[in-house]
């Protein structure tokens, strides 16, 4: 069971470094002392710092490790909703946890990755060969590299699409599945290109909550259709995504688009044991994509 939050805490040791700093003024105002203007500039930037729209949260993992993230505070920040953590995240990654050999030594691409909750739950219990985090929002991707770090992962350095192809001879791998390989990409659905994702050698793919606007949803299946033409001799990546069904319009559409195009499907049983710690319990479910 992932615990939702550990704890939840703003910027580390602000509240207490106001609280000695005020007290200090006053300590100093109280014998007549004349304060250091530093210490009215540092106070200053202690209230500034808590007025900060970011938190940090730690999430628990059956493992005993924790996931510790910095999220925004509010739902949608920066014109994106990617800066928090969502359900179908904490589902994807619960789910994971419980089956680690489908991701051992294995290459993962996740599409959307936000923040990064659910890759670095798999890169710390799941032990993948390479982990492949993926979104497009520029504020999205410098979070999510702080995360990664946050969580004692290095990723690789930027990289953008200077990925080696499969007709070179070299391929995207780790060397230590207990110390995966982690890269930080900026993938477009719709501009990315076959050979692109030929160079990444995804042995599966993963994504949450990105089934959520009817307007996206042709470029994720475009996305996913240029997937299953690029494995040249490879098999095809298993694609594994997993939705809040906040709008049950917009995910049939998904669904029957997906039938369009002749990506067959099927649900995964959801895990009664799954315990978000929510009052009422979203609905969340996860697709198998065979594509």
């Amino acid at each position: 069971t992932i615990l939702h939050p550990l704890c939840v805490k703003y910027p580390p040791s602000a509240k207490y470094r106001r609280c000695f700093l005020t007290e200090l003024i006053k300590k100093l105002e109280s014998t007549a002392a004349e304060p250091l203007d530093e210490l009215y500039e540092a106070l200053a930037d202690v209230l500034k710092e808590e007025e900060s729209t970011h938190c940090y949260k730690n999430y628990l993992l059956p493992s005993g490790d924790c996931v510790s993230l910095s999220e925004s505070t509010a739902l949608i920040s920066g014109g994106t909703t990617g800066l928090v953590t969502w359900e179908a995240a904490l589902l994807l990654a619960h789910w994971a946890l419980h089956n680690p050999s489908l991701f051992r030594d294995r290459t993962i691409l996740e599409l959307g990755s936000g923040i990064g909750f659910t890759g670095i739950a798999i890169c710390k219990t799941c032990q993948p060969r390479t982990f492949i985090f993926s979104d497009c929002h520029p504020r999205v991707l410098r979070q999510l590299r702080e995360n990664i770090r946050l969580n004692g992962f290095i990723p690789e350095p930027d990289v953008t699409w200077s990925f080696q192809t499969e007709s070179q001879g070299q391929e995207v791998e780790g060397e230590n599945c207990q110390n995966p390989k982690v890269i930080v990409a900026e993938l477009d659905w719709g501009s990315v290109t076959e050979n692109q994702l030929l160079g990444l050698r995804a042995d599966m793919v993963i994504a949450a909550d990105v089934v959520y606007d009817p307007e996206i949803i042709l470029a994720l299946i475009g996305m996913l259709q240029k997937l299953s033409t690029c494995r040249a001799d490879r098999e095809a990546p298993e694609v594994f995504i997993a939705s809040t069904i906040r709008n049950p319009d917009t995910h049939q559409l998904f669904q029957a688009e997906l039938d369009k195009v002749g990506i067959r499907w099927q649900i995964i049983p959801a895990q009664s044991s799954c315990n978000f710690l929510y009052d009422v319990q979203p609905d969340v479910t996860i697709l198998q994509l065979f594509i």
